[in-house]
């Protein structure tokens, strides 16, 4: 008899800007990759994303819910389940039908992730709808899911802290896209992306969450060098606040650069020829440009959080807000040494084996 895992992917039209969405393609790929004998995988997915057949090769069947993605997420946050129930179901977000059901006589087992703790540590910087959602959202799975996932202990942790959740929360590590590195088309997209010729790289909104005002002070030291800061993922609205951050800090005009947020292969090449990233982002959440720059072999210097103490380990340098100027520092007087111990971190990470771990839980329950 053959095991289906059906994997709930609820972004797939958005996979290019939306690390959440990106993570829930390479989980699936996975775990059609790493399927036991005997398993296969199929998904669910909202009525009008994207075909998954070319996104996600080797799916058993695709079952599209009657509803498109915004009124199924508010089906699903009122505890309706229209069609959707049932079986062996894993879900890369916290968007899952998560009903009553019986896991011992009927075999029914639902599993969600949560990858960002923004919704409980920093709610004044998203969207009310948004926050409203996460937070019922995650009142269901403490009622109803059977396992919670999460990318580190760090937000085991935060979780055990505030939900009781218990032994169901596992941790199983993200990683960078599968295939992550340079492109072919390399030097023509660093043409049009008009890299710096030597530059500090960091991804962050002003949300303060994202401590762009702390990447800002502590790059400023490091100006006389002719180092330049590049910040990507910068929405549209935000680029005046942007500089007048970098202006507080020092930052003159002529060595700011700003994108958009940019697609996985303009993102590998940006963050290969910089000289370093720095994340200084506080809350619980998985660190993801830290993560491809360690895959990349890219110097990392990080503030001193929980989640990116246990991401980079010693693949880099922590250090708290007064501390990340000496840390730039010591990276940029050293490069190649941390280039070395950043790519030694990077493969710590595999979707690979995260999907193994994911059928192993599966298992288990």
């Amino acid at each position: 008899m053959t095991a289906t895992l059906r994997v709930v992917i609820e972004q797939a039209s958005a996979q290019s800007f939306s690390d959440q969405a990106a993570a829930g393609l390479e989980t699936a790929r996975a775990l059609v990759r790493m399927a036991p004998d005997g398993c296969e995988v199929a998904a669910i997915v909202p009525n009008g994303e994207a075909d998954l057949a070319p996104l996600v090769p080797g799916l058993s069947s695709v079952r599209v819910a009657p509803l498109a993605r915004r009124e199924l997420l508010a089906a699903w946050q009122l505890g309706v389940a229209p069609s959707t129930g049932g079986g062996f179901i894993h879900s890369t977000t916290l968007a899952a039908p998560l009903v009553r059901h019986d896991r011992v006589n009927d075999g029914d087992q639902t599993v969600v992730t949560l990858w960002d703790l923004r919704p409980w540590e920093a709610g004044a910087e998203m969207a009310r709808t948004a926050v409203t959602w996460n937070r019922a959202m995650l009142k269901r799975a403490a009622k109803h899911a059977d396992a919670i996932v999460v990318p580190t202990f760090a937000h085991a942790a935060r979780l055990d802290e505030e939900w009781s959740f218990g032994d169901r929360v596992r941790v199983v590590a993200g990683a960078a896209p599968e295939w992550f590195g340079e492109p072919t088309d390399a030097d023509a997209r660093a043409r049009d992306l008009a890299l710096p010729e030597r530059y500090l790289i960091t991804d962050a909104t002003t949300a303060p969450s994202d401590g762009l005002a702390q990447t800002f002070a502590a790059a400023a030291a490091q100006l006389h060098d002719d180092l330049t800061v590049l910040v990507v993922g910068v929405p549209t609205d935000e680029e005046g606040a942007v500089r007048d951050l970098a202006s507080a800090a020092g930052i003159p005009e002529r060595a700011l650069q700003l994108r958009p947020t940019l697609d996985a292969a303009d993102r590998a090449v940006a963050l290969s020829r910089s000289q370093l990233l720095v994340s200084a982002v506080s809350r619980t959440t998985w660190p993801w440009r830290v993560v491809e720059a360690l895959a990349l072999g890219v110097a990392v210097v990080a503030l001193d959080t929980p989640a990116h103490r246990e991401v980079i380990a010693d693949g880099g340098v922590l250090a708290d807000a007064d501390g990340l100027a000496g840390a730039v520092a010591e990276v940029l007087a050293d490069t190649e040494r941390y280039r070395v111990l950043s790519a030694d971190r990077g493969r710590a990470y595999s979707w690979d084996s995260s999907a193994e771990r994911i059928w192993q839980l599966h298992a288990e329950l």
